[in-house]
């Protein structure tokens, strides 16, 4: 691939561009908004010029409902050699074309599985999609280039592709996607009408629950217009979760021993399963997840606290592997937790508190 041609210049359009160009990639940029094309140029993204002639690839960075009209113009037109799309969803879009008549044989439907709460050029960088899954839903139709021209986008982006059939696709970001920025932005909801007296007693636990429900509502809407079947089907069975475990809360409040001993037995089973849910989920660079202790560092909010913390895990020779931060309520204060292999916890512990800094247990 020497050249191609981003429609669409949001996130993902943008850091797809960005990541491209950095590799020596040439870049035209389009979008229905001129203004959002001259900002990625600016950014480095590419050129915001049409293309004088062909493209290797189309990158197709429009939102679900209009993956189907954008995607059909640029096939009229003959702007690449391939072109694929990386909406949220693949199902619909593919049913789209196929209505339209189009020959699919130079399109592939792609899906990068990376985000963030901000959207737009500016919260674009060309490192969003570097060790994260990148969804390639092939059919017995498409062209070995086009799949190729694929790979080859997924390589540069520096992401780890995955073949799936794209309504099976559609099923499982419904589940590990859809469905929990819809419970979040749920959980979230609580909050707006609360006493400022609860809000103020958030901890990290609520700010873990309630990230993502930052995005944007918009962009959310057509996501879920175009997925709304397997949506609904898992947010049913959290539904029958929800109504069990009310059961057993009521159970827990009742007078009866019985139905205490019955709601207490429905809450454990609703933490057990939750608890074996959690462990498939990927760890570090997509392997089996670890398990690591938590070295809990206090902190105050004065520059350089965090470098110079991860700078003396170092020198001891400790390899953080992850960390998160938890800041005190009404206080420039925080806890910084390092998770670290289990065997290195105790040293870095002593040597951490031999340097001055206070170790929480």
């Amino acid at each position: 691939m020497r050249t191609a041609l981003v429609i669409g210049t949001g996130l993902v359009g943008t850091s797809a561009a960005l990541a491209l160009a950095g590799r020596g990639i040439q870049v035209h940029l389009a979008d229905h908004d001129p203004g959002s094309a001259r900002t990625a140029a600016a950014l480095g993204a590419g050129t915001d010029e049409a293309p004088e002639g062909r493209v290797d690839l189309a990158i197709v960075a429009v939102p679900p409902a209009h993956v189907a009209p954008v995607l059909a113009a640029a096939v009229r037109d003959g702007v690449a050699r391939g072109y694929l799309d990386v909406a949220s969803v693949k199902g619909g879009p593919r049913r789209d074309l196929e209505a339209l008549g189009l020959d699919l044989t130079a399109y592939i439907g792609t899906h990068p599985m990376a985000g963030k709460e901000r959207s737009g050029p500016l919260a674009a960088t060309a490192d969003l999609f570097e060790g994260r899954p990148w969804v390639l839903t092939p059919t017995r139709d498409t062209d070995t280039e086009v799949l190729n021209l694929a790979l080859e986008l997924v390589a540069l982006c520096r992401a780890v592709p995955v073949v799936m059939d794209a309504d099976a696709h559609d099923r499982a970001v419904a589940l590990v996607s859809h469905t929990p920025q819809l419970i979040s932005s749920m959980v979230a909801a609580r909050l707006e009408e609360a006493e400022e007296s609860a809000v103020r007693l958030c901890g990290q636990g609520i700010r873990d629950v309630t990230r993502i429900a930052a995005s944007d509502p918009r962009m959310w809407v057509e996501i879920l217009s175009a997925n709304p079947g397997p949506v609904a089907d898992v947010l049913a069975g959290v539904a029958a979760d929800l109504d069990e475990t009310v059961r057993a809360l009521r159970g827990l409040a009742s007078g009866d021993g019985d139905k205490r001993r019955q709601g207490a037995e429905g809450i454990e089973d609703v933490l057990r399963r939750g608890n074996a849910g959690r462990v498939r989920v990927p760890g570090k660079h997509g392997t089996a997840p670890a398990a690591y202790e938590i070295v809990s560092v206090l902190i105050s909010d004065r520059p350089g606290e965090l470098a110079r913390i991860f700078a003396d895990a170092e020198r001891i020779g400790v390899n953080v592997e992850d960390v998160r931060i938890e800041h005190a309520t009404g206080q420039q204060a925080g806890l910084v937790q390092l998770m670290v292999e289990p065997s290195a916890a105790p040293g870095l512990s002593a040597a951490l508190r031999d340097r001055g800094w206070s170790i929480r247990q």
